[in-house]
């Protein structure tokens, strides 16, 4: 059988080349996957929790940690290995529940379109709403860290043990990570403002498959970041190369902006960012909440439904989300109350019930039962079933669809080995078709 082999570059290209139809087909398999994860017995599918044993961590030199995730499906076998730099746990004083916004100062650059390849600008490439103040302090929540993209591989065998593929896990990773954060984000009824905080892969990833899915609904993109020039160079890629063009030209409507602690009224702005958001992606390994809590917790941040993704943090003393926030969304509703706000479900969404109440610093902190969460795979195919009974002309499951569809839903994953073989497997056919990578015959 022969071995296929992709690297970062392969993978990258590979990926860049999917059309809308292409990533609903993915998102597809991997919801399949992911469903047989969750309610699949070792009877009847090789995706099920019984088949995916726990992840292995190694301690290495220079706070680095080694993952060790294997992993099964019904058709592949699999391990992902991979090294990333470790976050230190944050020393502060006093409870999550105490902190409140800190003195900090922003930048915030817009723009339509540019040819402009050193700033993100106007038409005109002239900078709006800049503030070239020294910042007076950092945001901890957002404070420099090492990066945490992964280094590594992805080992795929047939189920009787044969290797045929061998691929490079960074590009992998983010792209499978974002992929699963958007299928409920494919659902909304409502896209048209999207708050991403990050501007590393991980972020790319989200606000690409966000333009594949929806991007004719979409009409601004805010970009939060601690480092102003990782963003810019993210914007910059997204207005000047030729991979983003099919996504940028058809919505004249899209406007992106800029968002660092670097310079300016950083807390003013996110508050507002974050209020008017309809989407908002979380995609930093932060080990501070990114926000105070009352922006969405606040009778004001409860008025709007939003879809909120947490996919940043994976250990426990890491957090991008309040435990409040997670806390008011699993709270009863009160039969009476005076303000109007948005439908909540009255549970998170998770990718993996087990790993997320071990691993999930939000999880953890907000002191989360099993029965306050839902796993992904479960969820969808309940909503799956639903839609069918309407196609057929009845109610199907009315509440939770405009939960889905509208409500406050919050999706908190830590990632899963199986993840990683299924869009591996699928990645390894698509770059077959399309003579991508490179093939070692009779391995």
């Amino acid at each position: 059988m022969p071995l296929t082999v992709l690297s970062d570059s392969d993978i990258r290209s590979l990926l860049f080349s999917l059309n809308r139809e292409d990533v609903l087909s993915l998102q597809e398999n991997l919801a399949e996957a992911l469903h047989e994860y969750s309610t699949g017995t070792q009877e009847t599918t090789g995706c099920c929790h019984s088949n995916q044993p726990q992840r292995i961590s190694i301690p290495a030199t220079n706070n680095q940690t080694t993952l060790f995730m294997p992993a099964s499906t019904s058709t592949s076998r699999g391990i992902k290995i991979a090294t990333l730099a470790t976050t230190s746990e944050p020393k502060h004083n006093g409870s999550l529940a105490s902190i409140q916004s800190t003195t900090s100062t922003a930048s915030t650059a817009s723009s339509n379109a540019t040819s402009n390849p050193t700033a993100p600008a106007t038409p005109a490439s002239q900078m709006s709403n800049l503030s070239l103040a020294p910042s007076t302090g950092t945001n901890t929540s957002i404070a420099s860290s090492p990066s945490t993209s992964p280094r590594g591989s992805l080992t795929l065998l047939t189920a009787s043990g044969q290797p045929y593929g061998f691929l490079a896990a960074a590009e992998l990773t983010a792209f499978r990570t974002a992929l699963a954060a958007t299928m409920i984000f494919n659902r909304r009824d409502t896209v048209h403002t999207i708050a991403v905080f990050g501007a590393g892969a991980q972020a790319l990833w989200h606000i690409r498959l966000a333009l594949l899915l929806r991007g004719p609904e979409i009409h601004h993109v805010h970009i939060i970041n601690r480092n102003f020039a990782r963003a810019h160079q993210l914007m910059t890629d997204i207005y000047t190369t030729p991979a983003w063009e099919h996504l940028r030209k058809p919505n004249d409507k899209i406007d992106f902006s800029i968002v660092s602690n670097e310079y300016g009224e950083y807390n003013r702005l996110v508050k507002e960012h974050v209020r008017r958001s309809d989407v908002i992606f979380c995609c930093t390994p932060s080990t501070m909440p990114l926000f105070p809590p009352e922006y969405l917790t606040s009778t004001e941040g409860r008025r709007k439904g939003r879809y909120v993704s947490a996919i940043g943090s994976y250990r426990q003393h890491m957090i991008e989300l309040h435990p409040d926030i997670l806390r008011q969304a699993v709270a009863p509703e009160h039969k009476h109350h005076h303000h109007k706000h948005a439908q909540k479900g009255g549970v998170i969404v998770v990718d993996s019930l087990s790993a997320c109440m071990e691993e999930a610093g939000e999880i953890k902190q907000a002191n989360l039962t099993p029965e306050q969460l839902v796993e992904i795979g479960e969820l969808l195919m309940v909503k799956k079933a639903s839609m069918k009974e309407i196609a057929e002309g009845g109610e199907g499951e009315v509440g939770l669809r405009k939960w889905l569809q509208g409500g406050n839903v919050i999706y908190k994953s830590v990632g899963l080995g199986l993840m990683d073989i299924c869009v591996g497997e699928d990645l390894v056919m698509l770059s077959r078709e399309r003579g991508v990578g490179k093939t070692v015959e009779g391995f």
